[in-house]
């Protein structure tokens, strides 16, 4: 099954690059930007009313330590919430709660990453539920591989642009993005380029986007429960009782892939992976190639 018409013609890696060369290709091959009024569907009156006037960088301001918090079920009686906290800012997921987890997940959001199934689908609520309505909302969707913004457009994943524009219109001072597509394959090209066996033709996770989106917006990031810890679980989410292996391992997204990339690239120590399902990145910024 090839949904995304994947032809990938580049080349592999059969010796593994060092971190250092690994953490050059994301910075310089992966370019993350939202879309903006000026990219052709998008530049009409009707969209300039509703994608936000500032850059997410200008949003955000420079920011220091970060924590990307996976939904992960290990999450559960991780006890991080504290150490979460702590962060200048925090990226979460999906419908992924805080009530109720505040110990072991925190309470602060910067940033929620959404998928465009969530935000259209009606049983999600996305337009009711009150959990949407803090910090900075990401909304991104699958695209044909590499394929321009006006191909998307015509024929996105879910058709989430509707629900997008109703949201803005009742939650105008709320910062809502979309995340320009190229992005996803830029990075699918790099785990593709560094591992030996074909990976599933599907984009990145959203575990792995908003790994790679924080690393563009501080200094510094620790990802929890993205390579799982010594509470590693069948369980999905924390908030749920679901309890599928695929969670872990992927079978859509090439989550495996992800994750020996991420384990390639961590700063921290293989203990912190242990106990704390801790992983320390650095910023793009702070990577000299």
């Amino acid at each position: 099954m090839n949904k995304y018409n994947v032809t990938y013609n580049g080349k592999r890696n059969a010796a593994k690059l060092s971190p250092e060369k690994l953490l050059c290709q994301l910075r310089d091959r992966v370019n993350v930007t939202m879309i903006q009024g000026s990219d052709g569907p998008f530049d009409t009156p009707e969209w300039q009313q509703y994608l936000p006037g500032k850059s997410l960088n200008e949003t955000v301001g420079r920011l220091g330590r970060c924590a990307v918090v996976s939904s992960a079920g290990s999450m559960k009686s991780s006890h991080l919430g504290q150490e979460i906290d702590s962060h200048d800012a925090v990226l979460r997921f999906n419908g992924a709660p805080i009530k109720g987890f505040q110990e072991d997940v925190g309470q602060k959001t910067t940033i929620r990453l959404v998928n465009s199934q969530l935000v259209t689908v009606e049983e999600q609520q996305f337009l009711r539920e009150a959990l949407y309505n803090t910090g900075i909302l990401i909304v991104w969707d699958p695209a044909p591989y590499h394929a321009e913004i006006h191909e998307w457009y015509r024929k996105p994943d879910y058709n989430f642009f509707e629900s997008y524009k109703l949201y803005r219109s009742t939650h105008p001072e709320q910062p809502f993005y979309i995340l320009n597509p190229k992005m996803q394959w830029q990075l699918w090209d790099i785990l593709q380029e560094n591992s030996l066996e074909h990976i599933q033709p599907n984009p990145p996770s959203s575990g792995m986007l908003g790994i790679v989106i924080m690393m563009t917006l501080c200094d510094e990031v620790h990802v929890y429960e993205f390579l799982p810890s010594k509470r590693q679980t069948d369980i999905c989410h924390y908030y749920q009782k679901f309890h599928d292996r695929a969670c872990t391992m992927g079978a859509y997204h090439p989550l495996l892939f992800e994750k020996n990339l991420v384990k390639h690239i961590n700063q921290g120590a293989d203990e912190d992976i242990y106990t704390h399902g801790k992983v320390t990145l650095p910023g793009f910024r702070n990577v000299h190639c």
